[in-house]
């Protein structure tokens, strides 16, 4: 029996693989590997659905008869944002700490508290604001697990394959974003799951909405990832306390990358979970007014898919030339998309899409240049606390752009977004990816 399968075998009776090293063949179990993967993903998918399920929801609250203020829902919207940077804090911490099954299971069904509670809150129109704002932190739970997720995973895989490893489990992951706002227009249309019986609500324009099945379609499928990691997930030999993983702190290029995915992730999930209110503010009082549900989640696909793609080139090319590529792109998308923030006509609309799409495209190649980078730049321990705080630190994104959105017009925020993406396309340039750079990788 050859060692993989030895240790393949051990997995099964053990939790823990204490003989586990990802860059030597005879201490790495690739079944295993891709296994974690895989199981961890399909958490991560739903967790990235849970975090943006206020933002698909909430353009519709006020149809079925909530009386919310556009600077309330900017809000509601914003805090999934605020929780999701916070709890990646406290996640960022837990991979040596808790293991990947214990925490994985515990993340997913944490996952069901916020599912349960929107799919009562969107049936209560009396619910009051206050108790939405505490379901909308609820949600963050879902943007909180990615910074554990992603530290665990790194533990899992040879630096050669960390790219392809990472950029399909953050893009599979963030493809949870278009996912719950492609599929809620359509599942609020009809009984779900024995709740036709439920009273479907009334929207504006009569048509009959059960806009509660935007969390009540999520609950099985957590049920099931819950089930998946106790059952199959493992844990490897990387322990570390609070104290030993501040080292990273240390460090200059957890500060120059924790930049540089602010602008990538940051933007992406601020500008993923706002979009669909930006369309409504922007061109909403025009005639024939573009529809904010049927155009919000053509962007965060287009990232997450250009995001799982990149992976393998950056293990072949190296992470560093994506990002400072995808960060030269974003430059040109956020500055083109700051011309079409103060339309005429809603024929206008079409050239702010066209911007929103470039700045997504680009910054899924920037997420997947960095995610590359930093096992490169960093041992293995420190590159899966450096991943964790990076990714916790962009997660505010979406508080960042939604608190953003309520003080300054759409078009200084763009045109600040740009010239923060010139600074940090920069440090990608000047640090990584000119000829000579000490860590190209």
């Amino acid at each position: 029996m050859s060692a993989a399968s030895s240790a393949l075998v051990a997995s099964k009776l053990n939790p823990d693989l204490s003989n586990w090293d990802p860059e030597h063949e005879e201490t790495w179990d690739s079944r295993l590997a891709w296994r974690t993967l895989w199981i961890t993903t399909f958490s991560l998918t739903l967790s990235f659905a849970t975090w943006y399920l206020v933002s698909a929801i909430a353009p519709r609250l006020n149809d079925i008869g909530y009386t919310l203020a556009p600077g309330q829902l900017y809000w509601l919207v914003a805090i999934p944002g605020l929780a999701g940077g916070l709890l990646r804090l406290v996640f960022m911490f837990l991979p040596p700490i808790m293991g990947t099954r214990a925490l994985v299971a515990m993340s997913s069904a944490l996952l069901v508290l916020p599912m349960l509670g929107w799919t009562l809150a969107a049936r209560d129109t009396t619910t009051p604001y206050w108790v939405l704002l505490a379901l909308a932190f609820a949600a963050g739970i879902g943007g909180g697990t990615f910074s554990g997720f992603m530290a665990s995973t790194s533990y899992f895989f040879p630096k050669r394959l960390a790219g392809t490893a990472l950029g399909l489990q953050a893009g599979l992951g963030n493809f949870g974003i278009g996912l719950m706002q492609l599929i809620l227009p359509w599942v609020v249309g009809f009984g779900l799951l024995g709740t036709a019986a439920l009273t479907p609500q009334s929207s504006a324009d009569g048509d009959l909405v059960w806009l509660h099945n935007g969390g009540l379609v999520l609950i099985p499928w957590a049920l099931l990832a819950v089930v998946l990691a106790a059952v199959f997930l493992r844990r490897v030999p990387v322990t570390a306390n609070f104290r030993e993983q501040m080292d990273i702190f240390k460090i200059k290029h957890t500060w120059i990358m924790t930049a540089i995915y602010l602008m990538s992730f940051g933007a992406y999930s601020g500008l993923a979970a706002q979009m669909g209110l930006i369309i409504l503010n922007v061109y909403g009082d025009f005639p024939n007014a573009p529809n904010p549900l049927a155009f919000a989640f053509i962007g965060p696909i287009v990232g997450a898919l250009v995001r799982a793609a990149s992976g393998p080139l950056c293990d072949k090319w190296g992470g560093a030339i994506f990002t400072f590529v995808g960060g030269a792109g974003m430059v040109v998308g956020t500055a083109v998309t700051a011309f079409f923030l103060n339309p005429t006509s809603v024929d206008q609309f079409w050239g702010f899409l066209a911007g929103m799409i470039t700045i997504f495209f680009f910054a899924g190649l920037a997420n997947a240049g960095t995610f590359k980078q930093m096992p490169m730049i960093f041992p293995k321990r420190q590159a899966g606390g450096a991943i964790a705080w990076t990714s916790a630190i962009a997660a505010f994104g979406p508080f960042i752009v939604g608190i953003s959105l309520t003080m300054i017009s759409p078009t200084a925020f763009f045109i600040a977004v740009t010239v923060f993406s010139v600074f940090c396309t920069w440090l990608a340039w000047h640090y990584y990816a000119r000829p000579g750079a000490p860590f190209p990788g």
